[in-house]
Order: C-alpha cells, then sequence, then structure tokens
C-alpha cells in the first residue's frame, strides 16, 4: 500500500451553489472557506468522505463527466433530486435500470431505485477508463485493495485503504480522456513523498511550492489526483 483514499474535489463556476447542492444530495453542510471555495462535510453515519472540497474554475465543462458517484435514492424516483436542482438526463430502461442525472453544473451521476436492507446514499465512485482492468489492478495496489472482475469488462476495487463506499469502479470507455477531469480524488500518502507513486507509474505534473504543499498527479490514463504528504 502506497496511499489512502483521502476525499473527493469537484470544479465549479459557483462553488458555494454547487456545494449547497451535492450537501442537501449528501446529507452534509456547506462550510464556506473564505476564498470561494466550498467544503461539503459529511454527518456521523453517513456514507462517504470527511469532506468534498468544491473549488473554484473558470473554465465550464466541456466533455463528458468521466468519474461520478452513483447513489441509492430512500424512494422510488429521484422527484426529490429534481427538486433541488438536478436535470433528469435518463430514464431507466431494460439495459441500464437506473436514473441518470446531472447536478446543476451539467455533472452526470447515477441513481438506483431503494431497495430493502440497502441505505440511501452514495455507495460507488465510477471512473470511465480505456483500460478498466489495469486501471482497477494500478489503483488496488496503491490503496492496498483487492480487484473484482464484474460484467462486460467492468472492473472494481473492493477494500481500499480509506475508501468510504463499497465499490470503487472502473468501466471501459472506447474515447480517452481529453480534458481535465471535473472530480477528482486525493490520497493521503504512507511514505513522506510521492517517489513511490512515481516509481509505480504515476506522472509527476506539479510539487508543493509557495502555494501549494502537496503534490499533483496523473495515473497511467492521465486522472489527475492530489497526494498529501503524512500528517498535512
Amino acid at each position: 500500500m502506497i496511499a489512502r483514499f483521502k476525499d473527493l474535489c469537484l470544479d465549479a463556476l459557483d462553488p458555494p451553489a454547487l456545494g449547497a447542492f451535492w450537501a442537501r444530495t449528501l446529507g452534509g453542510d456547506v462550510v464556506d472557506l473564505g476564498d470561494g471555495d466550498v467544503r461539503v462535510d459529511g454527518r456521523p453515519g453517513r456514507p462517504g468522505p470527511e469532506s468534498i472540497w468544491v473549488n473554484r474554475v473558470a473554465e465550464p465543462r466541456a466533455a463528458k463527466t468521466r468519474v461520478h458517484l452513483d447513489l441509492r435514492l430512500d424512494r422510488p424516483d429521484p422527484a426529490a433530486l429534481v427538486a433541488a436542482g438536478a436535470r433528469l438526463v435518463r430514464e431507466p430502461d431494460d439495459e441500464a435500470p437506473w436514473w441518470v442525472l446531472a447536478d446543476p453544473e451539467g455533472n452526470e451521476f447515477c441513481a438506483f431505485a431503494s431497495r430493502p436492507g440497502r441505505a440511501a446514499g452514495p455507495f460507488e465512485l465510477v471512473v470511465d477508463a480505456r483500460d478498466a482492468v489495469a486501471q482497477a489492478t494500478w489503483w488496488a495496489e496503491v490503496v492496498g485493495g483487492r480487484v473484482d472482475h464484474g460484467h462486460g469488462g467492468v472492473t472494481s476495487v473492493v477494500g481500499g485503504a480509506g475508501f468510504p463506499w463499497d465499490h470503487w469502479v472502473f468501466a471501459p470507455v472506447p474515447e480517452p480522456r481529453t480534458v481535465k477531469n471535473r472530480m477528482h480524488w486525493d490520497v493521503d500518502l504512507t511514505g513522506p513523498d510521492c517517489a513511490a507513486l512515481v516509481a509505480a507509474g504515476a506522472s509527476l505534473l506539479r510539487e508543493p511550492d509557495d502555494d501549494i504543499g502537496w503534490w499533483i498527479l496523473a495515473d497511467p490514463e492521465g486522472n489527475e489526483f492530489c497526494a498529501f504528504a503524512p500528517g498535512h
């Protein structure tokens, strides 16, 4: 294990508005960071990381969302999500029995009907991948989880250190990543720096400097993520 999953970060044109939507959706609380960004803090007993950071960017979403959350509803349909500001993109059908929605800035996510014995809320993080098996295997080695092979090439990481949901899913898609992901994840390093991640195949994009105290890297398919030294 090289690192532990830490939290999620979401780019936004309007962080307070987007943070408010996701706080309502996930049952969290919005914290104003005083610099235009916000943080959505989870509540005890709710599935998910301690925080989701919503960071202001100048550019709007310009491509398909390649990282998204899957949610389990606490009711038969997503009417409450639509009332809170989500847009319905696709209804369930025989091939995909779930709803696809988009948040107020167009980031798509999936919602599944409530099921007995299944807690409501997010239950998996989904990442598009050209080579889902390779991506899941790489991240399983980083966070110490095991690889679970599903149908149609879908491959998951289960039991990774710090991962707050049931599955970290890598779903095969034909197209490569072309723009920066609007959602990314952070990790806490087990060592003093990111050398082990780079040796494992990550690309170093930016070192800590006067403006940031963490490393920015990319995984083998170019997905950016941030790595924090122990105790940061």
